[in-house]
């Protein structure tokens, strides 16, 4: 069934107010983010209908776009500027990435699966992003090549917070991460100090997808 934009528009304005302002969710950036950000554009059509509900959907291969709230959550943890370098770990649908480059200067996403890199790049391509990298990899081992990151985030559920993500972290940088067992999470804030010290805050649980990596689950 095809919507006109308008009533995308609507869903969208409703989603803000209803999952995001309706709960914790207080940084204006981004709540503009998510007000611009056409959330339908980046799952498949048969599922754009439901595209501004709180829940996750698929998009293949396993993988899922996370509900609204989550995104929001964890990059309002991020409190991304401006000028900040972001990393993001799992491209996944793309949403994410087209939100982080809303609020920073630069991003660079690593997906595992390639035919989740070619539909995330068309989309974000089709709608203007020019701040944006993204390439297939181990996401568990960073991208060493444009480090230090400002900000890194993690959508999929780790055993524990990769090094090579710590290490490439700047300092005074924050790291967003889902860490526990293959079924259920604790997402985690990490800043890290002077001297490479990490502080760590539990922030609430959550449920992603495992990460796979050589810093991560192996399958």
């Amino acid at each position: 069934m095809n919507h006109p934009e308008t009533e995308f528009e609507y869903l969208r304005k409703k989603m803000v107010e209803t999952h995001l302002l309706g709960r914790d969710i207080r940084d204006k950036k981004v709540l503009d983010a998510f007000r611009k950000v056409p959330r339908h554009k980046f799952v498949d059509p048969a599922m754009s209908g439901d595209a501004y509900n709180d829940f996750p959907l698929s998009i293949g291969d396993g993988q899922t776009i996370s509900q609204p709230y989550m995104v929001a959550l964890m990059v309002q943890l991020l409190d991304i500027v401006k000028k900040d370098t972001v990393l993001e770990i799992g491209t996944g649908s793309g949403f994410q990435t087209a939100i982080l480059a809303e609020l920073a200067n630069s991003v660079f996403s690593i997906e595992r699966i390639e035919v989740l890199t070619k539909r995330a790049k068309k989309v974000l391509e089709e709608s203007g992003y020019s701040n944006i990298n993204i390439k297939t990899d181990d996401g568990t081992l960073g991208w060493k090549e444009f480090a230090p990151f400002d900000k890194i985030v993690v959508t999929a559920g780790s055993p524990d917070v990769p090094n090579p993500l710590l290490e490439q972290l700047s300092i005074g940088g924050r790291i967003v991460i889902p860490v526990g067992s293959r079924f259920m999470q604790r997402l985690m804030l990490l800043e890290k100090r002077e001297e490479g010290r990490v502080s760590e805050k539990d922030v609430c649980g959550c449920v992603f997808v495992p990460l796979i990596g050589d810093h991560g689950w192996k399958t």
